[in-house]
């Protein structure tokens, strides 16, 4: 009989194994985290009708994984959200076993959407992005540095640093330009967001690849997945001001530049943002407003599927 029931399965992957839980029926297995171990894995699950299968991000782990369970229901949850879960249950220790068993019952308590599975070229620019961000952390670590450099040896092995690194954004930029300009779905996703005023290449890059969900989301949903929602804070006649936090990190960085871009030279944005200004609220404040309505317009242009005109006066 427990063979009929739904079941919600927790991942918890390492680089070596994947243990696994199954709520309600109970069970749980440990799996290597090879090619075989995730072709048995799915033999295992076959027994049941899956509901979703829970798991954290890993990196290159997670995304092997999610291509090996393209067919079935899996969403990706937030590791700090899993871990405050499973202190609120009560569940202090944390084992490997332990994350599995959280995974599978915070996904069955909070019901979190199933979105569509990444496509192999959508793991390769993952990749590909994640680097590039390396690449780039490690070249504003190298110009700070260069401020206190007085030896010329060290100066000249400073710049041919910078200069490799330079070499390696430019290789990574040409492959991602590739990889989008191969794939008809992702190219017109590319070029509806590139279309928007103050949205460079770059942008449309890390958009293109960082928020896959971009068309299938709702205003709110869009805005709070980029963590630019803001959290009300207020309890009885108490009103705290509200603040942004949570949501994906890379993609508000990607944007910061964008909103100045966009505060200047995108007419619909210009607006706003001189009438946040003028009525007293923060620069900041306003450049955060301004990144909200870019994703948001970003998500209903790919919904719409059309570019991005400039409003008539």
């Amino acid at each position: 009989m427990d063979n009929l029931l739904p079941q919600t399965v927790g991942i918890d992957i390492s680089k070596a194994t994947l243990d696994v839980y199954a709520h309600p029926v109970g069970c749980e297995r440990q799996f290597p985290n090879t090619d075989k171990g995730q072709r048995e894995l799915i033999d295992w699950l076959a027994q049941w009708q899956i509901d979703r299968i829970a798991y954290e991000a890993t990196g290159a782990y997670h995304r092997r994984l999610e291509q090996a369970l393209t067919d079935l229901p899996c969403v990706n949850l937030n590791p700090a959200r899993a871990r405050r879960f499973a202190q609120a249950a009560g569940t202090l220790a944390k084992t490997d076993k332990i994350d599995a068993v959280i995974l599978a019952r915070m996904a069955t308590t909070l019901q979190p959407p199933v979105r569509p599975a990444s496509t192999p070229q959508q793991a390769k620019l993952a990749e590909l992005i994640s680097a590039r961000d390396g690449l780039v952390r490690d070249k504003i670590a190298l110009q700070n540095q260069a401020k206190n450099l007085t030896l010329p040896l060290l100066k000249r092995q400073h710049k041919t640093r910078l200069d490799q690194i330079e070499r390696h954004i430019e290789q990574i930029d040409a492959e991602v330009a590739t990889i989008i300009a191969a794939d008809p779905e992702l190219a017109r996703r590319h070029e509806i967001i590139s279309s928007i005023a103050g949205v460079g290449t770059r942008t449309a890059d890390q958009l293109v690849v960082t928020m896959p969900e971009l068309g299938a989301l709702d205003p709110k949903q869009a805005a709070s997945l980029a963590g630019l929602a803001p959290v009300a804070r207020q309890s009885g006649q108490w009103k705290g001001r509200s603040f942004i936090q949570g949501g994906r990190a890379n993609v508000r960085r990607a944007l910061y530049m964008p909103a100045l871009v966009a505060a200047r030279y995108n007419p619909d944005l210009k607006a706003k943002y001189e009438s946040l200004i003028a009525s007293g609220k923060p620069a900041k404040v306003a450049v955060v407003t301004l990144m909200r309505k870019l994703i948001v317009m970003a998500n209903a242009l790919i919904k719409a599927d059309r570019l991005w005109v400039e409003k008539c006066a």
